[in-house]
């Protein structure tokens, strides 16, 4: 584990597998860690050059009381690049760490990005009183503008921590849940503390990226699963909006939550190494 410190300095610590090839930088959800990446950092190493990082407030980064904004976190993802010296990377977001990667491509562009990996998010997450009906289905919109506020009042309130536990099961379906696998999830999200996660929070839920998607001009794989809370209806439409994209849905029986990465490693990191590895 390596850290360095942010043009507004905070020290986010990250990980660098130092191989050979295109890096792949991948970025994780709310309230999770790099932790999530852990069968891809050990199983892709092998071959390709991995970067990991926890962002702001989350992990082992530092957790000051400034800077919970989509925005600042695409920043410091820019100068994590910059610390590194990549001219050219794969770029992965899972969650909320895909919300990121398009902040990043709004504000900075695409010239370094060479493939582009989006993980089982919605282009938008908060169904706003302005979108129709017809656009928070095809969005993937998970909450109403009122059900936001409830949770952040949850996650922020004396009981914030069983808010959290919950909020993490929801993300698993089935009777099949892997108890060991939910505990590791449920203990990582604790390391983000109320004050850095729900500002954070509902401000990632407020983002609409729709507009961005088009203007995507690089090969992108857009990655769902049935068995996740995301409809997978919404990484459908993504990647109908995404010029060329690719599109694979995981099968409830092969991945039934959010975490695809950690309950099916050997399927994700197939397809994920066949995209990045295509001609």
């Amino acid at each position: 584990m390596e850290d360095f410190t942010s043009g507004d300095g905070v020290r986010l610590a990250y990980r660098d597998s130092g191989g050979e090839g295109t890096p792949l930088l991948m970025l994780h959800g709310w309230g999770q860690t790099q932790e999530m990446f852990r069968h891809q950092f050990e199983e892709l190493s092998a071959g390709r050059r991995v970067v990991t990082v926890d962002l702001r407030g989350h992990g082992r980064s530092a957790k000051p009381h400034h800077g919970y904004r989509i925005a600042r976190l695409s920043r410091d993802v820019l100068e994590l690049v910059e610390h590194l010296g990549l001219s050219a990377f794969d770029a992965l977001g899972w969650s909320m760490g895909a919300s990121v990667w398009w902040s990043f491509i709004d504000q900075y562009g695409t010239d370094r990005i060479r493939r582009l990996v989006i993980v089982d998010q919605p282009a938008a997450v908060a169904a706003v009183p302005w979108m129709t009906e017809a656009e928070q289905r095809e969005s993937g919109a998970i909450f109403d503008v009122n059900g936001l506020l409830d949770l952040g009042a949850a996650l922020a309130g004396p009981d914030g921590r069983r808010a959290r536990q919950e909020f993490v099961r929801s993300m698993f379906t089935g009777d099949t849940t892997d108890a060991a696998l939910l505990a590791f999830v449920a203990e990582e999200i604790e390391s983000t503390p109320a004050y850095a996660g729900v500002p954070l929070l509902f401000d990632h839920c407020a983002q609409d990226w729709r507009d961005v998607l088009p203007r995507i001009d690089r090969p992108t794989l857009v990655l769902g699963c049935e068995g996740s809370h995301v409809d997978p209806h919404s990484q459908r439409y993504i990647a109908a909006r995404i010029p060329a994209a690719e599109l694979h849905v995981f099968p409830r029986e092969s991945a039934a939550s959010h975490f695809p990465f950690l309950e099916n490693p050997d399927e994700f990191n197939t397809v994920l190494e066949k995209f990045l590895t295509r001609p």
